[in-house]
């Protein structure tokens, strides 16, 4: 399903982009960096496009909807994104629960990556290099510069291969098979563009790498463990079928590294947390989980050894053993009071003993000095309804949407909360927001007026309603559009 519904939006917006070109003049120069591309697709009409995306995406991929893996993504990007040129707007990175080593980017500032990269990642500068890459690639708008550069060909063309390519870093298998459907001369002419893109995203994204502070090696380390690992496989794996790796290009890595500062950055205890919350909650363990952790603990190093007490605790809440799970967090707690990951797994286990009293105590002094943390202000919603104060903690998700309207998971728990206290207008309310978020618009136009059933005399909310309704109506035909 997801790739019909892919293949189809992207082959109409390429489609539509490209009948806004002057087919008729030739171009065979890069535009300048930083104005590149804006013939061919304006910045407002990328945004527009990449937030459909985006939408299609939550409501088909496997999207790891997880406030503590969501936050230090988006955390780490923002660090790199900081020491970027022409970021033209605010950037969303996003995990999709894959085991595929892989990540892309997209209109719009968009960047996904798979879980599976994560887990491949040794370090944090490594997996630092591939999201400096795929950054890279949107504020160079590599993909607005391949429409640009395929103007003599036919809309059709364009927006075949374009589709598969952009299909090809989501699901390779369907995106080659999408591309090899396109003329030859298509075919080449994408090749070639593709390594003068992949070219500028190495030479720009390792500059960011070490002006943020990265150890630039851990491109060549990461490239070349990857091209190593899979030289002689039949099926390698997605990233390095959209970002082909010849020896060559490895080899500049390695040389290109040796320009910049030596850095060498203390190891990571967040990526260390991170990856272990990946191993313990969203792979296929069958005992390797416990192994991996046990030989963590093994290890000299205190980020190690954290990492896999935090992973057998995960292990623990999964396995419903809340008193070890307790005993395992405790010292972790108690030599790191702030840590997010700590805090969120004592908050889980004091929850499940139905203690959202002592949830709420231990919660309330960090959510005060970060009051719109999601991962704080998540938790302590999830408390406050445990403890039917539906008022305060529909309160605090309704404060965070404010600065993160598209947080899906925080809609699913705010449609949960007013279903439990019997409020039933807004819940169909919210409910309608979360089908916008999925562009499911039809849906959401049925649930508002769902609520405009129970909105009794309350003429100002009613007049809210016909209105939101007639924005979705609009969203929907121009998506019908694009």
């Amino acid at each position: 399903m997801i790739r019909s519904l892919i293949i189809i939006l992207f082959f109409s917006a390429a489609a539509s982009a490209a009948q806004s070109l002057n087919l008729g003049v030739k171009k065979t120069d890069l535009p300048e960096i930083g104005v590149v591309a804006s013939n061919a697709m304006s910045i407002e009409r990328e945004l527009a496009v990449g937030d459909i995306y985006m939408r299609q995406l939550r409501a088909q991929a496997p999207m790891v909807n997880d406030p503590l893996l969501e936050e230090y993504i988006q955390d780490l990007g923002n660090k790199l994104v900081a020491q970027a040129d022409n970021v033209k707007f605010p950037f969303t990175f996003f995990l999709l629960n894959s085991p595929e080593i892989n990540a892309f980017a997209f209109f719009g500032g968009h960047i996904g990556v798979h879980t599976g990269l994560i887990l491949n990642a040794d370090n944090e500068s490594e997996l630092a290099s591939v999201l400096a890459h795929e950054i890279t690639h949107v504020t160079q708008r590599h993909m607005a510069r391949r429409i640009e550069s395929n103007q003599n060909s036919s809309p059709v063309q364009i927006a075949s291969l374009l589709g598969g390519i952009l299909l090809a870093v989501a699901n390779p298998e369907a995106g080659m098979a999408a591309i090899s459907a396109s003329s030859a001369a298509a075919q080449q002419l994408s090749i070639n563009y593709t390594r003068a893109n992949e070219q500028e995203a190495d030479r720009l994204g390792m500059q960011m790498l070490s002006e943020a502070g990265f150890d630039t090696r851990g491109a060549a380390s990461f490239f070349g463990k990857l091209a190593e690992k899979y030289r002689f496989k039949s099926k390698p794996p997605a990233f390095l079928l959209t970002h082909p790796l010849p020896e060559s290009r490895i080899a500049d890595a390695r040389s290109r590294a040796n320009l910049f500062p030596l850095r060498n950055p203390p190891p990571s205890l967040t990526f260390a947390l991170a990856k272990a919350r990946i191993i313990a909650r969203y792979t296929d363990r069958n005992g390797n989980s416990e192994h991996y952790f046990n030989k963590l603990l093994e290890q000299d190093s205190r980020i190690a050894q954290n990492a896999g007490h935090y992973g057998h605790a995960l292990l623990q809440i999964s396995e419903e053993n809340y008193q070890q799970a307790a005993e395992t967090i405790a010292p972790l707690l108690e030599n790191d009071p702030d840590n997010l990951f700590y805090l969120d797994t004592q908050t889980d286990i004091l929850l499940a003993k139905n203690q959202a009293e002592q949830a709420v105590a231990l919660l309330e002094p960090h959510l005060q000095k970060m009051p719109r943390n999601r991962v704080l202000s998540l938790n302590m919603a999830n408390a406050l309804f445990q403890l039917k104060k539906f008022e305060r903690g529909t309160q605090i998700l309704k404060d965070y949407l404010l600065v993160n309207p598209d947080h899906t998971l925080s809609y699913q728990m705010l449609i949960d909360a007013y279903a439990e206290n019997k409020q039933r207008m807004e819940m169909h309310q919210t409910r309608a927001e979360f089908y916008a978020l999925l562009s499911v618009y039809p849906k959401a136009i049925d649930e508002l007026q769902s609520a405009y059933n129970y909105t009794h005399d309350n003429t100002l909310e009613k007049q809210r309603i016909r209105a939101r309704i007639d924005q979705l109506r609009d969203a929907d035909r121009k998506l019908k559009k694009l």
